[in-house]
């Protein structure tokens, strides 16, 4: 997702040969990765177009089953949830952004997927926190380190040490959900 010049056409080929050959769901994986490779590529109208309709075929009639491949990070909506949420913070909607995150990690079935759901609620806090709503991202952050019980991972513990360095200047003007969110911050790093 770095080089857009070269994944947009990875995202088009890939879309073109699924098309007609896999189920809504399926499909709507391919948009989705197709619209964030838009975004990414400053393509903003057309992005938002394929967003749009990555999201109108989960409510689409589901045709087969999806694939066992399509379900590597679990089910479907989640997955365009989250590439979603990447589309609008690419965009720079943090606010819609925000809420595809907390969709993603509400559309997971509970106690699955720990570890994913808790990047997706990070990623939430840090678009709330964008929007000034520091409440807002403590809070959701609360809920991200709750997914994070007994998760071992390099990407949890970066994402934990840079929540802390977003915390900093709250913690520094003594916001209280800052500085308690800090203390269990501590705590997590400790244990991991």
């Amino acid at each position: 997702m770095h080089r857009p010049e070269h994944c947009l056409g990875l995202a088009e080929t890939g879309l073109n040969r699924a098309n007609g050959k896999v189920d809504a769901q399926t499909e709507s994986l391919f948009r989705v990765v197709h619209a964030h490779t838009l975004a990414k590529a400053g393509q903003r109208t057309a992005a938002l177009a394929e967003a749009e309709r990555a999201s109108a075929l989960l409510t689409a009639d589901p045709g087969d089953e999806v694939p066992f491949w399509a379900l590597a990070w679990g089910p479907p909506a989640a997955s365009v949830y989250s590439r979603n949420a990447k589309v609008y913070e690419t965009l720079g909607d943090h606010r819609t952004a925000a809420e595809h995150y907390g969709r993603a990690a509400g559309a997971r079935p509970a106690g699955t997927y720990a570890r994913i759901v808790a990047l997706d609620l990070v990623a939430g806090a840090e678009m709330q926190l964008k929007r000034g709503q520091i409440e807002q991202a403590c809070t959701t952050w609360n809920r991200a380190l709750d997914h994070m019980d007994g998760v071992r991972s390099v990407r949890t513990r970066k994402a934990v040490s840079r929540m802390r360095g977003d915390l900093a200047r709250f913690r520094a003007r003594g916001v209280r959900c800052a500085a308690e969110l800090d203390e269990r911050a501590i705590d997590f790093l400790a244990s991991a």
